[in-house]
């Protein structure tokens, strides 16, 4: 007993020894956590209050700027739809052809690891080089209108005209954009067991009742995780939109992120840009609240 009495100053020491130890390891995260994240996320906050040029010092305007971006700026309103549309169509066209490259990766056939890698390649080349490659397709004597001009079809000047220009970055975002969420899918679908389907021909189940019964209610949860993350990426899009239409013809192509960084560094109006950003933060927020109280009806967690 008098030897454990006499142990515990030693034994608190140490502990204390090795608390400041621990504190020391991880003291240059939180200082780089503060100083690259938290810092810059208050000041950003405090500006978006501001009238600010980045230079002079800012002056407090209130919510002045929010109210003149949903009320004062009418191209605003009309990025804000741009990017809507850009959501709307680029998500699901994402996921279902996600799911498609995913189905046909995980398949046991001759060259399927060669297939694999080319689908995913994109997703980890540079942005500026396939804004480049796409800028020379969609081109008026590119690769895509010679095609369409062999059979017959004279195509449009896809981003010249503002008819045409967002459809024709959607697509390239697509192509580049498809890899990521068919990896995480693949991986979903190498853990459903093969029993399921097993059990399940033997009723009698074809291909599409497979489908519908066992892969995608399985898959649902790698479903919702692709859906909450290419959403929120839809929002961000802008080395595509910079290297191809930097956001033209007129503000046809101009998304959220584009119209932002034109506002911030374009225009020195770093209070404005500041205010857009949290009010991009809000929407995605709540959008993806929203998104998580529906998935409760429709992710199927076994």
């Amino acid at each position: 007993m008098a030897q454990q009495l006499a142990s515990r100053p030693g034994l608190a020491r140490r502990r204390r020894r090795e608390n400041l130890e621990g504190w020391l390891f991880v003291l240059p995260i939180v200082f780089g956590i503060a100083a690259f994240q938290l810092i810059p996320v208050v000041v950003s906050m405090y500006a978006s209050l501001t009238q600010w040029d980045g230079i002079a010092p800012p002056r407090f305007i209130g919510l002045q700027n929010y109210v003149d971006l949903l009320t004062g700026d009418p191209i605003f309103l009309q990025v804000l739809r741009n990017t809507l549309v850009f959501t709307v169509v680029s998500v699901p066209l994402t996921v279902v052809l996600a799911i498609v490259l995913a189905l046909f990766a995980n398949l046991k056939v001759p060259g399927v690891a060669f297939f694999r890698t080319a689908f995913f390649a994109p997703y980890v080349m540079n942005v500026v080089a396939i804004g480049y490659v796409w800028f020379n397709l969609y081109s008026p004597s590119g690769v895509l209108n010679s095609v369409l001009k062999t059979v017959g079809i004279s195509g449009p000047s896809w981003l010249a005209d503002s008819s045409w220009v967002l459809i024709a970055v959607i697509i390239a975002n697509v192509w580049q954009g498809v890899g990521y969420p068919m990896v995480i899918l693949l991986g979903g679908l190498q853990n459903i067991p093969t029993e399921l389907y097993e059990a399940v021909r033997l009723d009698g189940a074809g291909a599409w009742s497979r489908l519908v019964r066992i892969t995608l209610p399985l898959l649902s949860p790698q479903i919702f995780f692709v859906v909450l993350a290419q959403f929120i990426s839809s929002f961000q899009v802008f080395g595509l939109i910079y290297v191809m239409t930097k956001g033209g013809p007129g503000y046809s192509s101009s998304v959220y992120i584009y119209y932002l960084w034109q506002a911030a560094f374009g225009q020195g109006k770093f209070g404005y840009a500041s205010a857009m950003a949290w009010l991009m933060v809000i929407m995605i927020a709540v959008i993806a609240w929203i998104q998580w109280r529906l998935q409760k009806k429709w992710v199927f967690y076994g």
